[in-house]
This record gives C-alpha cells, sequence and structure tokens, in this order.
C-alpha cells in the first residue's frame, strides 16, 4: 500500500501541476478560462488575491505540484534517495500548500464571492495529497517499528 499510495501522491501532483499550468498559461496570454461548472474564473484568477508577495498563486501551485511529483516519483523508484528527514520536510511543505489552499478557498467564498471551479479542483488535489502524505508517514512510521 505504501508504494500505491505514492504513486497516486505523484500522479495528482503531476495532474496539479498541468492544472496550475493551464491557468498560468491562459494568464499570460490573457485568453479566457473557460469555467466549467459556471464559475468566475476570470473574476478570482485576476483578483488581488491571484499574487503573494507578488508571486503568481498558480506559480506557487506549480513549483509545488512539481516538488511533489518529483520527489514522490524518486522515492517510488529510488527508496535509498529519500530519508525520513526529506519526508518530514514534504509532508511540512504539503501541510503549508493545504492550509494556503484552504485560505484562498475562503478568499473565494467569504471575500470574493465568487467560484472558480480550477481554483477548486486544484485545492481538491492538494487536499487529497495532503491526506495521502499523512497516511504514507503513518506507514512509514509503523514500519519502523515493526521492523
Amino acid at each position: 500500500m505504501e508504494n500505491a499510495g505514492k504513486i497516486l501522491i505523484a500522479l495528482l501532483g503531476f495532474a496539479g501541476f498541468l492544472l496550475a499550468r493551464y491557468i498560468r498559461t491562459h494568464k499570460q496570454r490573457m485568453t479566457p478560462l473557460v469555467c466549467p461548472l459556471e464559475g468566475s474564473c476570470e473574476s478570482v484568477v485576476h483578483s488581488d488575491y491571484s499574487r503573494i508577495f507578488g508571486i503568481p498563486v498558480e506559480l506557487l501551485g506549480m513549483i509545488y505540484y512539481a516538488l511533489i511529483a518529483i520527489l514522490y516519483s524518486l522515492s517510488v523508484l529510488y527508496p535509498v534517495l529519500i530519508s525520513t528527514e526529506i519526508s518530514y520536510i514534504v509532508l511540512s511543505v504539503s501541510i503549508v500548500a493545504f492550509l494556503f489552499s484552504m485560505y484562498l478557498t475562503a478568499v473565494q467564498a467569504f471575500v470574493l464571492h465568487h467560484w472558480c471551479t480550477w481554483c477548486l479542483f486544484s485545492a481538491s488535489i492538494c487536499t487529497a495529497i495532503f491526506l495521502l502524505a499523512l497516511i504514507v508517514m503513518n506507514q512509514n512510521i509503523l514500519n519502523v517499528f515493526i521492523n
């Protein structure tokens, strides 16, 4: 199950990267995002909350998702390369990403009063990665005590 969880996390990281890249590409080309569920993607991704410290949040998402996809892929292919300390760092980054994603979702609900379907998909991917990372980490801890 441990490797299956890591593979799933890597795939989710890849999907999240593609989604963040899709948003970034449309913003750079100034072409409208098509919201699949009648949301207001344009008003959300071009709002004042679409940047943090001047950095576009979709760029941060691309970096996060790429990091997750690469590190979890490496942990399956070359388990010796990924130490327990790195696993804790990746889990910590996932916690921060999850909390930031929840903050951005709250901004959509309570400040902007608009929903971006793509942003909600990204938040769902981020949440799934966080929960699966917790499960994988707990399995790693149990394996240390069992072996």
